[in-house]
């Protein structure tokens, strides 16, 4: 759907819903414009007189569902964040829309962090190589994928296929710089300012036509869900667990590694999510080096955290889409907020890699 369309459908809808609100009572609920705009309608004690107005000039960023005052349309950067103990505590990953948690070789794992919506100057790193389905979870959103180095086989689809990449070591090495205080190779880190001149100094797309996501303060599968305050999430090695637990005043799910709290070091903040997704994946170890091929199409069982309850579900991609989570044959939808994903492999069942209560 075009931009202008999709604005189109909802100034027409917003007025239909202040028609309908000034002359019909009923209860208070939220209602969900196709651009994503939320909107409140009157409850029984409301006069028309009292009606508040619908911000028609409102929206809400693509993948969070957050309140924007303008449309965002920036393209995304995609950063492989290197995860292993002396690259922690990173930066910027509080800043980030949405964050991807896979294996990479070794059993550790590796972060893709997307940012659009918020803007900001301090550092995103520590930067590290991507693999080829790390360049498949970028491209979900469109993102400019910024790395430092890639694997044999994804500098071979980078390359052939021409993606839209900034990489530290073959085209964009101005555009990063190293941090004194870290040693090599957790010390490469760069900033939004400066990925900005990168992709405009490769005459990168500035735009990007973002996957059309579903946000509902109040999902309804959750009136089914089981409780899950506490989750434990085990990706290969024993001695690498992620875990996290809910605040309810928040409503918000706050990230621990090995027990510990996970922080971003620009600000000295824990992570946290509104939503969290754990799947599982056909994950194969390619060669000798112990590299992975993770299946990111064929889809399998998955999890979806949210409001500190489980909702079971299946997941699902079709060419050209993002991954989509499916409970009774239809999508669920995300709380508007942060959204945490992890891949974990298929090789044994969901259960034993994930727990809760």
């Amino acid at each position: 759907m075009t931009q202008p369309l999709r604005i189109a459908m909802q100034l027409t809808l917003a007025a239909v819903l202040v028609g309908l609100t000034a002359c019909s009572g009923g209860s208070k609920e939220t209602v969900a414009t196709p651009s994503g705009t939320i909107a409140p309608t009157a409850s029984p004690s409301e006069s028309p007189s009292e009606t508040p107005s619908i911000p028609v000039a409102e929206f809400l960023a693509p993948l969070t569902g957050m309140p924007s005052d303008k449309e965002i349309t920036n393209r995304p950067f995609a950063v492989m964040i290197n995860n292993l103990k002396p690259a922690r505590p990173q930066s910027g990953l509080t800043q980030a829309d949405t964050v991807w948690e896979l294996l990479a070789e070794g059993g550790i794992t590796r972060l893709v962090a997307v940012f659009q919506s918020k803007q900001f100057t301090d550092p995103i790193g520590p930067i590290r190589s991507i693999r080829p389905y790390f360049i498949q979870v970028g491209e979900f959103y469109g993102g400019v994928l910024v790395h430092v180095g890639a694997s044999n086989d994804a500098f071979a689809i980078l390359q052939r296929q021409h993606k839209e990449d900034l990489d530290e070591i073959t085209n964009a090495g101005a555009y990063f710089y190293r941090d004194k205080s870290r040693k090599a190779p957790h010390n490469v880190y760069s900033t939004l300012e400066q990925l900005r001149a990168g992709a405009a100094k490769r005459k990168y797309k500035d735009t990007a036509t973002m996957p059309l996501l579903s946000f509902d303060k109040a999902p309804p599968a959750l009136a089914t869900a089981s409780p899950a305050t506490r989750i434990d999430i085990k990706f290969m090695l024993s001695d690498y667990k992620v875990s996290y637990t809910y605040d309810s005043a928040k409503s918000l799910y706050s990230r621990f590694i090995n027990d510990e709290p996970h922080i971003d070091k620009n600000n000295d903040q824990q992570l946290t999510a509104a939503n969290l997704v754990v799947l599982e994946a056909k994950t194969e170890i390619k060669d000798d080096v112990g590299r992975l091929i993770v299946n990111l199409d064929s889809g399998g069982d998955a999890v979806l955290f949210q409001n500190g309850m489980a909702i079971t579900c299946t997941w699902e991609r079709k060419e050209g889409d993002i991954v989509r989570l499916i409970k009774d044959g239809a999508e669920l939808p995300f709380l508007p907020g942060v959204t945490y994903y992890h891949v974990v492999p298929n090789s044994a069942s969901l259960d034993n890699h994930l727990t809760y209560q």
